[in-house]
């Protein structure tokens, strides 16, 4: 661990070598009129982020300009981190939810341009909670490859559940039709098969485990107010994920199936609409995470409103119970003190990329705008585990950078049109438009 004096010598001699020497292709410079970066609730004037290659080496006071670098002109601009979804469905839109026609192949190319309007909304990080685990790694392998452009993607395939549970497949479809594939990886019945199901998402690419403690919305015939998951499939699955290094995201409406979950370990609860004060208690002792979601309750209460008929049976009366406790669990968790991440849960009603509207929805529910921020930026980093690496603007994290016009204290909506993306010391957008890729 570095000194605080130390760190600062450091720094300065990274600048002044950075300075001295001749400019390299990737020596960039940005030059920020606004900073907010990601830890701060206060934010800088006139910064200078120095990038070399895919990194930011420093980050500096005043317009400083070393010799030979690049220079990005954002002085007029306000700059952030890259934004972070902790909570998103990369494959959804098109017939992602019709689980008889809809096939693999058609997610993946949907996939490919979801990726391209994430990343143009200002997203350069995303973790997916449930999606088909082969199209998953096949997308994030592309990205990392430089085939198609994306965010960096954290997956977990299958989000695990009991038979009849929010995450069984096979709710409200005749029980003698089958598919040939796993499509049932997701059921689990008991600790022996919840630890089966965990090793065998780890090895097939999965970062964290996605559990369904409490019945859900979206699902046919389950209920959001019950627990589904025994104490004991809860335990065996956190204990083997914990285990492999891995973080553990638990779905859950009702308070039994969140408390329950709190309990055994799992590091964010997805929606918490029940939640009340004991389980606010519970969650600061233990350190675990609210993720809100309410983008999706907004988008299915809008469908379930106008289009009832269009969803399956059960879902749209759920919908209509349900969103409007969302809301408010979202400000009583904050002003309780509880961390909050961001995460959107986009079902795929409406087209994805339009993920920023998540702050939108949490500055209406009550959330400062600067906590807002944070919640997308480094408390979602820190959820993730990636905090050295995403989340903030400082020496040593990825250079995933955005870029607005105005001031987002004042207007939150500036965050849903962002002018300028950088992932990895790569510009994607500039001046409002995306830009053609190598």
């Amino acid at each position: 661990m570095f000194s605080k004096n130390r760190w600062f010598m450091t720094i300065a001699i990274a600048v002044v070598a950075m300075a001295a020497s001749p400019g390299l292709a990737n020596d960039v410079v940005i030059h920020a009129g606004t900073m907010f970066d990601g830890v701060s609730k206060k934010p800088r004037t006139k910064v200078s982020i120095l990038v070399k290659n895919d990194r930011i080496l420093a980050v500096q006071e005043g317009f400083v300009t070393p010799a030979g670098a690049e220079v990005i002109d954002l002085s007029t601009s306000t700059v952030l981190p890259g934004f972070i979804d902790v909570h998103n469905h990369l494959t959804g839109g098109g017939q992602r939810r019709d689980r008889l026609r809809g096939t693999q192949e058609q997610q993946s190319f949907q996939s490919v341009w979801n990726m391209r309007e994430i990343l143009k909304g200002g997203f350069t990080s995303v973790r997916d909670l449930g999606g088909n685990i082969d199209v998953l790694a096949a997308l994030t392998g592309a990205i990392n490859d430089g085939l198609i452009p994306g965010p960096r993607i954290i997956f977990a395939g299958s989000g695990l559940g009991p038979t009849g549970g929010h995450s069984d497949p096979s709710n409200g479809i005749d029980p003698r039709w089958q598919r040939s594939d796993n499509w049932k990886l997701s059921v689990v019945d008991g600790p022996t098969e919840a630890t089966r199901a965990v090793r065998e998402l780890r090895k097939r690419g999965a970062r964290v485990i996605k559990i369904h403690s409490s019945g859900g919305v979206a699902s046919v015939g389950d209920d959001p107010n019950l627990q589904l998951l025994s104490n004991d499939e809860l335990k065996a699955i956190v204990d083997t994920a914990h285990s492999l290094g891995m973080k553990v995201a638990s779905h859950a409406h009702g308070k039994a199936g969140i408390d329950a979950a709190i309990r055994a370990g799992v590091d964010s609860i997805e929606h918490g609409t029940y939640a009340d004060a004991e389980t606010y208690r519970l969650m600061k002792e233990r350190g675990t995470f609210m993720v809100p979601t309410l983008f999706a309750g907004r988008e299915i209460y809008e469908v379930a409103m106008t289009k009832p008929d269009s969803l399956p049976p059960t879902v749209a009366d759920k919908a209509i119970a349900v969103t409007p406790t969302m809301r408010a669990n979202a400000v009583n968790a904050y002003r309780a003190g509880v961390k909050i991440a961001l995460g959107t849960d986009q079902l795929g009603y409406r087209p994805l990329g339009q993920n920023a509207h998540e702050f939108e929805y949490m500055v209406e529910a009550g959330i400062p705008p600067i906590d807002a921020i944070l919640a997308g930026t480094g408390n979602a980093a820190e959820l993730l585990g990636q905090e050295g690496d995403v989340g903030s603007i400082r020496t040593g994290r990825y250079a995933d950078i955005v870029a607005v016009s105005g001031d987002p204290l004042n207007d939150i909506k500036e965050l849903e049109r962002v002018q300028f993306v950088m992932k990895g010391g790569k510009v994607y957008k500039a001046e409002g438009k995306m830009l053609a890729q190598d």
